[in-house]
């Protein structure tokens, strides 16, 4: 095994990291989940980081980007409705703030090496 194999975490170990983080983020409270509390989030500058299921409509997405880009507040599209959901405890998620800047900051870290 090539240095850089051993490197490189793979795609679904960093997607369970992601959840796994959005859930410390749930249990500390630092989480606006669904579009009120996310949009909520965002207008009252508590988000620090904004991330959208990828299968959500293309007008939420519209409106959260737009609003993010407004605001100056990192956006992403990751994962599905039912993951977003299962990992803070709910049904269905297509929106999540997360209000925390240390653990925002690690969740950007996360999905930065996701897009790459």
């Amino acid at each position: 095994m090539s240095e850089k194999m051993i490197d490189t975490p793979d795609k679904a170990m960093l997607e369970k990291k992601v959840y796994s983080l959005l859930g410390l983020a749930r249990k500390a409270g630092r989480i606006g989940s669904g579009e009120f509390m996310t949009e909520r989030s965002v207008k009252s500058f508590k988000a620090y980081l904004v991330i959208i299921a990828s299968d959500s409509s293309d007008n939420t997405k519209k409106k959260f980007k737009d609003s993010c880009a407004f605001y100056k507040i990192p956006y992403y599209e990751f994962g599905d409705k039912d993951g977003l959901g299962h990992a803070l405890g709910n049904e269905m998620r297509a929106s999540v703030a997360v209000n925390d800047r240390g653990l925002a900051n690690g969740l950007k870290k996360l999905l930065e090496q996701l897009n790459d």
